[in-house]
């Protein structure tokens, strides 16, 4: 089959879209951005921007805000939006009785045009055979000839099933083709007939119905909402219940996953509600191409806001999801990744429910996966993971996440670096004390230190806000000049510095207010330690002075404030 990869799939990523549970359909016009904060010479100010600075845990999640909405760009191993069937024989035993006819394309016209249904099969089936070329098929050039009105036509026809599959064959190539051909296919009325042929006695007939279908829902919203209005959606879920080949549920799956696909507007709740259940089922299914359809399926619906998230979790799916997360198929390890990611882009609630079931044994090993595609996917969702209450980063900590991450930001592809930096970003933004202290031991510091020479502004501006906060961490415990010796000794200073000269203005800010604050002369008392020879030295030293400032009560834990 011919793929065309989709255009664009839309992701939350880092911090997690405040979109409330009950507003689906829409998103924020203006997504702010953690860096473009006013100046580090305000610091309350700049505090309150981000997500937990002195927030209860209702004011966090009333004010979770979305930090960016990536376009992320279609992949090979992305799903397809529509598929051209160019079998070179017919799967209807009965066409072995008729020879191939070769006509021009004249003689198609008038034989498709005929009274003898005879006539109008042949003509019908060679205009198929010109649609099934697997190079340059004449998809324009079959629409312009004004032959859509009679091939639905010949989709009513019950008394001839050979006719209505070479005319349910030839539309679904038609539709396969832009969204100009597609609309051609539509505009000819072919939607509910071919609904009707979901009912076919005929196998072949029935199934070529449900492929054009999918290749006019896979078009975009409106074709889709035409499909589902259609009444298509439960004759689709008979044929899943029913005993079919395999192949034949192959496409069922792929059609459901198309009538899932895209968000402006999402399709509606009724339909959501009349598939889920189905998805969950096929969900379980041993056929790999059917796991990754049911799997992209899910993917589009829980990319959305939470109340779209939870109608998908609430069916019990996350335990088989990240089962599936372990599996050795990458077409289907990426969907089922993609979908746990939007899942833990909603409520804390429903990331805790994501992590009870699992996900924190599969994600730090998907980080040294060979993809690099896959590591981008499961740094971004720990990101979010890490963007939640401190309860979720100390069971990232916990889960051995962070000597993979480090390895990442020092070794990974920077497409990968970036969701590093954004995971290390939240984890500081939203961690304690403690937690942070965590982090620098894991080492973070020098290959952050090393990214700020990168040409990508926004991530420099990440990384000049995560020193700014671990900063004001060691400042908590008196512990500043020690940590601004560890990060000179990395050739931090150097770089912070030779960042006030940047050509963007707010880097070049927020790189001078840095030095100022926490590197100018005035800041120094004169306690000092080797940064590079006792680098391990001072973190047990940090660590030590953490723990000794801090004297719970007898079988309590302190409350920490977030820094």
């Amino acid at each position: 089959m011919g793929q065309i990869p989709p255009k664009t799939c839309h992701l939350l990523r880092a911090f997690k879209a405040n979109q409330g549970a009950g507003d689906c359909g829409s998103l924020p016009g203006a997504l702010l951005l953690l860096v473009n904060m006013p100046t580090l010479e305000a610091p309350e100010e700049r505090l309150r921007k981000f997500k937990y600075r002195g927030k209860d845990a209702s004011m966090r999640r009333q004010q979770r805000i979305a930090v960016s909405l990536e376009l992320r760009k279609a992949k090979k191993d992305e799903q397809s939006l529509k598929r051209r069937n160019i079998t070179d024989v017919s799967p209807d035993p009965s066409e072995q009785q008729t020879k191939g006819v070769s006509l021009t394309l004249q003689e198609i016209i008038n034989g498709v045009n005929a009274s003898d249904p005879e006539l109008c099969f042949q003509a019908t089936q060679a205009a198929r055979k010109m649609l099934s070329r697997e190079k340059n098929p004449p998809l324009k050039l079959i629409v312009d000839a004004g032959l859509i009105p009679r091939l639905v036509e010949f989709l009513k026809s019950s008394l001839h099933p050979r006719l209505q599959l070479e005319a349910a064959w030839a539309l679904t190539n038609i539709a396969s083709g832009t969204s100009e051909l597609t609309r051609a296919v539509v505009d000819g009325g072919a939607i509910q007939p071919l609904v009707e042929l979901l009912s076919s006695p005929h196998m072949t007939v029935c199934e070529q119905a449900v492929w054009a279908l999918g290749n006019i829902a896979g078009d975009g919203p409106k074709f889709r909402d035409d499909v589902i209005l259609s009444d298509a959606i439960p004759h689709l879920l008979t044929l899943v219940s029913s005993s079919i080949p395999v192949t034949f549920l192959r496409n069922i799956t792929w059609t459901l996953s198309n009538l899932c696909r895209n968000k402006n507007p999402y399709p509606s709740d009724h339909a959501v509600k009349q598939m889920l259940p189905a998805l969950f089922h096929l969900l379980w299914h041993p056929d790999e191409e059917v796991l990754s359809d049911t799997c992209w399926a899910l993917s589009y619906l829980t990319d959305g806001c939470d109340t779209r998230i939870g109608q998908v979790v609430d069916t019990g799916v996350l335990p088989r999801l990240v089962e599936l997360m372990s599996s050795s198929e990458l077409n289907v390890l990426t969907p089922s990744l993609r979908t746990v990611g939007n899942i833990v882009t909603g409520t804390d609630h429903q990331t805790q429910l994501a992590l009870d079931a699992g996900i924190l044994a599969v994600l730090p090993q998907l980080l040294t996966h060979p993809r690099s595609s896959i590591q981008k996917e499961a740094a971004w969702a720990l990101s979010n993971v890490a963007a939640g209450p401190r309860q979720h980063i100390q069971q990232l900590i916990a889960c051995g996440v962070l000597p993979p991450l480090v390895a990442v930001l020092e070794n990974g592809e920077f497409k990968v670096q970036k969701e590093a930096v954004w995971t290390v970003a939240n984890f500081t933004t939203g961690g304690t004390v403690d937690q942070l202290i965590q982090l620098v031991q894991a080492g973070v510091l020098e290959p952050l230190i090393n990214l700020l020479t990168i040409p990508d502004t926004k991530i420099v501006l990440i990384i000049l806000d995560i020193l700014f906060f671990i900063l004001q961490a060691a400042e908590k415990i008196s512990q500043k000049e020690n940590m601004c010796l560890l990060i000179e000794g990395l050739g931090g200073i150097d770089r912070i510095e030779a960042l006030q000269l940047h050509e963007n203005h707010q880097i070049a800010l927020t790189a001078l207010n840095i030095t100022e604050r926490h590197f100018s002369e005035e800041e120094e008392t004169g306690t000092v330690l080797p940064a590079r020879d006792q680098g391990d030295e001072f973190l047990k030293h940090l660590t030590n002075t953490y723990q000794s400032s801090t004297t719970p009560k007898s079988g309590t834990r302190p409350k920490e404030s977030p820094l």
